[in-house]
């Protein structure tokens, strides 16, 4: 009975566990394009249907767009919004660390100087803090331009690439070929821990005990069920199978790998994986990312150059140049596959039964870019599109301009780099398109204080997340400011804590 304070103490609130699934993609879109005209207030499906979202229409009423945010350490002429190692290897780094790359001298082996929002998250929210599912479809790449994920300072975190992987250590868990026990079992398939436990509780409460003791055994009782209310009969070979996901089929999405993948041979199979992982409450932190410099030749898509050639316009890395013939049309055809994929994923989720809701309403499935516009490399004027609630947690079927004014941001100017009639992207042109530096800063930490504050994550005193904290995050990273980002020696600043407010369903 002396261990029950203990157990109190680690216990999980009642309902359904809160998730972070996260997507991520390379290189930006057409912002002018993807975003609906509208930045503030209730968005329908004809909002989404007039944009490249329209794949997302039929969850508008499950979708927040959080407008007006920027990500840190932007690459930029003259070296005013970050370091100068380079436009993807620095914003890859800082992404989810909020932290400077270094050595800024070596620009293909710079590295984050802090860990990242993935595994900040997982250690306090996973079970036995379990580190964050982190899927590279098309195969694992190694190098600092193609992660984001960083389980220590300076250490990359490269993640699972392989299908085959990921389902060999789910199916464990509903009993293929497994060892665990008869008790574990049951779990498993659904029945609660006190049904389990039942007959030893009927025993207990036979013995003769002071009353003190039968109040232990009353609040443990009590614990049980506040800690195991959430349905797991859905962790079985017959939902995985439900899901299409066999060992033939992930095997068939296994093959292959590298530059050349064909990613509509694996990017569903993987994105059922997290789903199962999600059902399995294997993981409650998992991100996925898309490859860089990929050549899309699959869905009725078959481009001559790969996609970060495309999105610089000229069709290869270099800055200014010739136009390659229909880059436009080449660029809205990626933004539309990536559209298309993260509308499977929320379809699928909206799809699973879960408590009074769906797996979806009880996530933040947040796709997340690299760049706005993948020609100006800027990072203001974010596009990010989020679907679930996160268990009521967030404003939902509306975009949110974080900035505070009601008016209606500015959309990009994408077209304006080898749009209609132009033959030529001149250098000194460049750092005009896009979205000027001045419109939609304000900083992502905050919306990561949200992410984490949604799934439960507690931070110490100072506001930082740290294990065993009792407090609100508010504090994320090491700057929130990205013109600080030009040195890596600058002292930790946090301008602007908290979170955005605005985003909460009470907000």
């Amino acid at each position: 009975m002396s261990s029950i304070a203990e157990r109190a103490a680690e216990a999980q609130s009642a309902g359904a566990p809160k998730r972070l699934i996260v997507l991520f993609t390379h290189y930006g879109c057409l912002t002018n394009r993807w975003f609906p005209k509208k930045s503030h207030g209730e968005l329908t499906a004809a909002d989404y249907e007039a944009t490249t979202l329209k794949h997302l229409a039929p969850y508008a009423k499950k979708l927040l767009m959080p407008r007006g945010i920027r990500a840190m350490n932007e690459w930029s002429f003259g070296r005013t919004h970050g370091q100068n190692n380079d436009p993807h290897g620095q914003v890859m780094g800082s992404y989810f660390t909020c932290y400077p790359v270094t050595p800024e001298s070596d620009k293909f082996n710079a590295k984050s100087t802090g860990r990242s929002l993935d595994h900040i998250a997982a250690e306090q929210v996973n079970p036995n803090g379990a580190a964050p599912l982190v899927m590279q479809i098309g195969g694992v790449r190694q190098d600092s331009f193609s992660n984001f994920s960083y389980d220590q300072p300076k250490q990359i975190f490269p993640g699972i690439g392989s299908p085959t992987t990921i389902y060999n250590n789910l199916t464990g868990l509903f009993g293929q070929g497994s060892t665990m026990s008869p008790d574990t079992y049951k779990v498993v398939r659904g029945k609660s821990v006190i049904d389990v436990v039942r007959e030893d509780i009927e025993t207990l409460e036979r013995v003769n005990m002071s009353q003190a003791d039968k109040q232990r055994l009353s609040d443990w009782k009590d614990l049980l069920h506040q800690t195991t209310n959430t349905v797991r009969a859905q962790c079985s070979a017959a939902q995985a199978e439900a899901l299409g996901l066999t060992a033939q089929s992930v095997q068939a999405a296994s093959q292959g790998g590298g530059l050349g993948t064909d990613l509509s041979k694996c990017t569903n199979v993987m994105m059922d994986l997290a789903v199962l992982s999600a059902i399995c409450d294997q993981n409650r932190v998992i991100f996925m990312k898309f490859p860089g410099t990929v050549t899309f030749k699959w869905d009725g898509i078959n481009h001559s150059k790969d996609s970060h050639g495309i999105s610089h316009r000229i069709g290869n890395a270099n800055m200014g140049g010739d136009c390659l013939p229909g880059v436009i049309e080449m660029i809205q055809e990626i933004d539309d596959w990536y559209a298309k994929k993260f509308a499977y994923l929320v379809g699928r989720l909206d799809s699973i039964d879960e408590g009074d809701g769906k797996l979806l309403d009880n996530t933040a499935t947040v796709w997340f870019q690299e760049d706005s516009d993948g020609n100006s490399h800027n990072l203001n004027n974010l596009p990010i599109l989020q679907a679930g609630s996160c268990g009521g947690y967030f404003k939902v079927g509306q975009a949110v301009n974080v900035e505070g004014g009601k008016a209606d941001l500015a959309v990009g100017n994408s077209e304006g780099a080898c749009g209609p009639g132009q033959t030529t992207l001149d250098f000194a042109a460049i750092d005009g398109t896009g979205t000027p530096p001045d419109v939609a800063t304000q900083p992502i930490n905050k919306y990561f204080c949200n992410l984490l504050n949604a799934i439960g994550v507690k931070a110490g005193a100072d506001g930082f997340p740290a294990i065993g904290g009792t407090q609100e995050v508010t504090h994320f990273g090491k700057h929130d400011d990205t013109k600080l980002f030009v040195s890596e020696t600058n002292p930790v600043s946090i301008k602007d804590p908290g979170e955005f407010k605005t985003l909460r369903a009470n907000g």
